[in-house]
């Protein structure tokens, strides 16, 4: 005997009581294994997170959660076919799907974090290393006439700061001391040229994201290396006497407030990226945790990369 078909209610499709339009609902912190293909290198495997998001009408009691799984997991298949080269460009086809998949949803959007080992020599016994950065990514669906993509790619990369205002106080004191020690003018000036002075340093954490239509594509290593050579020193996990000499006194040649990281990274970004278009979007900050206070400091910049351009420019 035939069975009737049984149909469960849309429960999500009542209306609810209190009829309020929703800017985000979906599900977060969703892990799965990401897959990256590299031009000319092996692949990359990444322990990913995601926060999977559309907006909510004020006609619709809930949102149907499960088509987020179904969006990214239908994505993750294909990219074993066809492996994706960008994290921005998976984040991207997600939110396409999710539109789709949303019929009453006018924006779509996902968020991907996950860890990056990165490989280094270091300065002095150029022994080879692994460093790990964060990088990040997220992409919005926009209906419209058209489907309207934007894309986010980011990092986070730790690095080493050397505080300027303590080490002009320490070279003040150095001076005064060898003036009394008898020593001539002109060596104590040799002297304080040749040796940087002490000062306190700060482990910082330098980010960029850059955001561009989907047409445009956004290199992810040259942002790593942007914000490593925005500090007074990249930092190193494995180092060797040598190493730790020539990272201290890197660092403490180059001496940088959190202000000067943030302008020194939006310079680089204005010198390597000429081929994106004004409209993008620029987010750089600085976070530099204290050694000799309890607080950090904090310095930011957002702005569009044409306004950067032009600032740049006039001071060129």
């Amino acid at each position: 005997m035939k069975l009737p078909v049984v149909y469960l209610p849309d429960i999500q499709a009542n209306q609810p009581e209190i009829p309020l339009t929703l800017t985000r609902v979906g599900v977060t912190d969703v892990k799965k294994l990401v897959e990256v293909a590299r031009r000319d290198k092996r692949p990359i495997v990444l322990v990913s997170t995601f926060d999977i998001f559309v907006d909510l009408p004020s006609d619709r009691k809930g949102a149907n959660l499960s088509r987020n799984f179904e969006a990214i997991d239908e994505v993750l298949e294909e990219m074993i076919k066809a492996p994706v080269f960008e994290i921005e460009d998976l984040c991207g086809e997600v939110a396409k799907r999710l539109i789709h998949r949303h019929e009453y949803a006018l924006n779509a959007e996902v968020r991907m974090k996950s860890e990056y080992i990165i490989k280094r020599e270091t300065p002095a016994t150029k022994i080879k290393c692994q460093e790990v950065v964060n990088i990040f990514a997220e992409a919005r669906a926009i209906r419209g006439e058209e489907l309207e993509i934007r894309k986010m790619v980011g990092a986070e990369v730790l690095g080493i700061t050397a505080c300027p205002c303590a080490q002009e106080i320490m070279r003040d004191k150095a001076k005064k001391e060898l003036i009394a020690l008898g020593v001539e003018k002109d060596v104590i000036r040799k002297f304080l040229s040749a040796v940087p002075m002490p000062t306190h340093n700060q482990r910082g954490r330098g980010i960029i994201s850059i955001e561009v239509y989907d047409s445009h594509f956004v290199s992810l290593e040259r942002i790593i290396n942007i914000i490593e050579n925005s500090m007074s020193s990249q930092m190193f996990e494995l180092l060797k006497r040598s190493d730790e000499a020539a990272i201290v006194e890197l660092a403490h040649k180059h001496p940088k407030f959190v202000e000067d990281c943030v302008r020194t990274m939006a310079q680089k970004i204005v010198m390597e990226f000429p081929e994106l278009p004004d409209d993008s979007i620029i987010t750089i900050k600085q976070i530099n945790e204290e050694s000799i206070h309890r607080h950090n400091a904090f310095a930011e910049r957002k702005s569009t990369l044409g306004e950067l351009r032009q600032e740049i420019n006039s001071i060129c």
